[in-house]
């Protein structure tokens, strides 16, 4: 299989069905954001030596192409082609129990806090702003088109988790947190 095809060299790219839409489809831009924050976690997962939250966002990853793969077929049919290709509610229970463990090692939010930190901990803060900017296309697109209902809670109940695990890496490098 060649890499390239020459297909999107007019500014169209091929959905999953066979049909056409422009570069700059709300659809084509919202699986684009989150392919953009799939390939961010893959920088984070190199860069951190915590082998559980690794672990968990090597999970998050394969999610990732599922949501990516529904938001790519405009027909909804993707998840009946293909099982690793949906996504069901109990992974955003799982994504709040993941937030739910770490937090019983964090302080309490008082105040806002200032991204930053670790190396870890600031990737895992941009990271979060890469998922809500994706969650945002979600929804402007699920104004227009039908979604699945899981897509948006997931990504939303996904930023908490990237924040929560951005406070627990710093918590653990000993680095505290800023307030604004």
């Amino acid at each position: 299989m060649k890499i390239y095809t020459r297909k999107g060299d007019k500014g169209e790219t091929g959905l999953i069905g066979g049909k056409r839409a422009f570069k700059s489809a709300l659809r084509v831009e919202a699986y684009g954001e989150v392919d953009e924050l799939n390939a961010v976690l893959g920088w984070i997962r190199a860069k951190l030596t915590d082998e559980a939250i690794k672990k968990d966002l090597l999970l998050i990853q394969r999610d990732l192409f599922a949501v990516g793969a529904q938001l790519a077929d405009p027909t909804g049919h993707v998840e009946q082609k293909a099982e690793k290709a949906g996504l069901h509610e109990g992974r955003v229970r799982e994504l709040e129990e993941i937030i739910d463990r770490y937090d019983t090692v964090l302080s309490p939010l008082r105040a806002f806090i200032l991204p930053g930190g670790s190396e870890g901990g600031a990737l895992l803060h941009l990271a979060r702003t890469v998922c809500r900017r994706a969650e945002r296309r979600m929804v402007a697109l699920s104004r227009d088109e039908p979604l699945s209902p899981v897509l948006i809670p997931y990504m939303n109940r996904l930023s908490d988790l990237l924040f929560t695990l951005a406070r627990a890496v710093n918590h653990d490098a000993g680095i505290e947190e800023i307030p604004w």
